[in-house]
């Protein structure tokens, strides 16, 4: 681990993509990069300076002096730590329709490709292997039959507390899979170079070991 290296790990919802990357982040000790908790400190700057992100100038400008970076675990905005605030529901609503804004994927995309020259790190999301880092020493791409993603994001919700339908959550879960995969700009698909691992019958331990082995090879 000597030499920086940047892993991609890619996919559709409840694929187990964070929960992966956090575990061999863990292992090789490096860097796990939460570009979701990215997009909702954008959503957070929204709110507090009450931009209106359909706004091109107004954005623009708020962009321009907005700083967001993840370290240690802990999403930082302006240098301030707001781990604790974004994933409020209010965060939440605003999150989803402003990271489809180019503008806003642009921006969170330059700070992650500069994460990736300054330290070796994992990043977890639906673009890392085909537009972040298309060089990418490693790249993955998790997917997972839909009645188990959708079993698996129930699971997790109800753990946080809150309340959650299978049959919902897998429509939402579907709704948003045809979003990610069909839009115009920058459209959720797996990397050409990317190595595919089914996640469905597969325990943490086993797909976690699976990117390791490539990795250490």
């Amino acid at each position: 681990m000597e030499n920086r290296i940047r892993i991609a790990v890619d996919g559709p919802a409840g694929a187990g993509k964070s929960t992966i990357a956090k575990e061999v982040a863990k292992e090789l000790n490096i860097d796990y990069i939460d570009t979701g908790a990215m997009y909702r400190a954008i959503a957070v700057k929204l709110i507090r300076t009450g931009t209106d992100y359909n706004d091109a100038e107004a954005l623009a400008k708020m962009l321009e002096v907005t700083d967001v970076d993840f370290s240690a675990g802990k999403t930082y905005l302006d240098g301030e730590d707001i781990s604790g605030i974004i994933r409020t529901p209010e965060v939440s609503a605003l999150a989803s329709p402003s990271s489809a804004i180019p503008a806003i994927r642009y921006k969170l995309t330059d700070l992650q490709q500069a994460m990736g020259e300054r330290k070796s790190v994992i990043m977890d999301g639906r673009d890392i292997g085909t537009v972040v880092f298309p060089d990418a020493e490693f790249k993955f791409y998790l997917v997972a039959d839909p009645d188990i993603r959708a079993k698996r994001r129930t699971l997790e919700l109800q753990e946080k507390g809150e309340a959650a339908d299978f049959e919902t959550v897998k429509a939402d879960m579907m709704q948003r899979d045809l979003q990610d995969s069909t839009r115009s700009f920058r459209p959720l698909k797996k990397a050409d170079d990317a190595i595919e691992i089914d996640t469905s019958n597969m325990s943490i331990e086993e797909v976690t070991k699976s990117l390791l082995d490539v990795i250490r090879k």
